[in-house]
Formats: structure tokens, C-alpha cells, sequence
């Protein structure tokens, strides 16, 4: 298989299907966040984290694998190209990996700034991707109906890429520096 095609000289790319939009079409954006963030979420698994976190990110990264297909793909020809889904078990297994990683943590009672550690870094600037991926889906939703299991699990991510970098802050000892607004006079 050849890596170039040369049908996306011209700034245009093909959907799953065959139908061509622009470059710049949000449904390409939507899928390109999530392929960015599929690839801070590989620089996070090949840092010296724990095995079982490296478990889970390669679930998650499959499950991102799946969402790019289902954005790449029209909605009218989704079921036609039998395109897997993000369902409720997924959004449970985001959850219970949150709740678990929680247990073991101190209380939040302030934000925190990100940093302390390169690898938790890592983590943190993966949850502002998967953020900024989140509100480019949810511009594609207003025009095209995007599956709500989908919205929950990217908005479930990014949670869990928080807890993610709390756990690994603990483990690797680095500080977490909490954010204190300074007080007004």
C-alpha cells in the first residue's frame, strides 16, 4: 500500500465512504484532535509509569483508534460501514479506573498547576488536548449529530487523564503545587 495518494494536493481529504470535504472541515479537525491526542496519550505509555497504567492507556488508545473512525465517517454511512461503537461499558471502565486511581490519592482542595514532573506534564498537556478535542466535537454535534456515548467518553477522559496525573505525581514523588489565588485588597 502506498503512503501517498496524492488526492489531498489540492487541500481536500476523503471521509470514510468516499464523500471529499476541505481540509478544514471540522469533522477533519474533530478526528484530527483525536489522533493528537492518541499521540501525547503514546508519549504518556512510554514513559517509566507503573504497568498497569500502560494497560489502560492502550485500551484508551483503541478506543480513540475507534472515535476517529466514527468522526472520519458520515453519520449516513456509519451503520452501512459497520464503523464499532462507544458505549456504556467503555464510559464504566473510564470510571471505575478514575475511582480506583482516587482511592489512593490525597483530597483535592485546590486546583493544581500542572507540572512537577515530565512525565505528569506529559498527562496534563494530554487532558488539555482531549479538552480542546472535546469542544471541536461538540461544534461538530450543533451541525451533525455526534453519538452522546461518544461526547460522555471524551469528556470522561479527560477527567481521567487528571486523576492520571495526580496518581503519577504520587508515584514519581513529585510536588503538586497547588494553585492559590492571590488575595485582592
Amino acid at each position: 500500500m502506498k503512503i501517498y495518494t496524492k488526492t489531498g494536493d489540492k487541500a481536500t481529504t476523503s471521509l470514510f465512504g468516499g464523500t471529499r470535504v476541505s481540509k478544514h472541515h471540522i469533522r477533519i479537525e474533530s478526528y484530527g484532535n483525536i489522533d493528537e491526542l492518541n499521540s501525547w496519550l503514546g508519549l504518556v505509555r512510554d514513559q517509566e509509569i507503573d504497568e498497569r497504567s500502560k494497560e489502560v492507556l492502550v485500551t484508551i488508545q483503541d478506543k480513540l483508534f475507534t472515535i476517529g473512525a466514527i468522526l472520519a465517517t458520515e453519520p449516513k454511512k456509519n451503520k452501512r460501514l459497520k464503523i464499532p461503537r462507544i458505549d456504556s461499558t467503555d464510559i464504566e471502565y473510564l470510571e471505575q479506573e478514575i475511582d480506583m486511581m482516587n482511592e489512593s490519592l490525597p483530597e483535592m482542595t485546590h486546583f493544581i498547576l500542572p507540572g512537577g514532573h515530565a512525565t505528569v506534564s506529559y498527562c496534563h498537556i494530554a487532558r488539555t488536548v482531549c479538552r480542546r478535542a472535546e469542544r471541536v466535537i461538540s461544534l461538530l454535534h450543533e451541525n451533525e449529530p455526534v453519538s452522546d456515548k461518544l461526547l460522555m467518553y471524551i469528556n470522561r477522559l479527560s477527567d481521567f487523564l487528571f486523576v492520571l496525573a495526580r496518581k503519577l505525581s504520587a508515584q514519581l514523588q513529585a510536588d503538586e503545587v497547588k494553585w492559590i489565588p492571590e488575595k485582592l485588597d
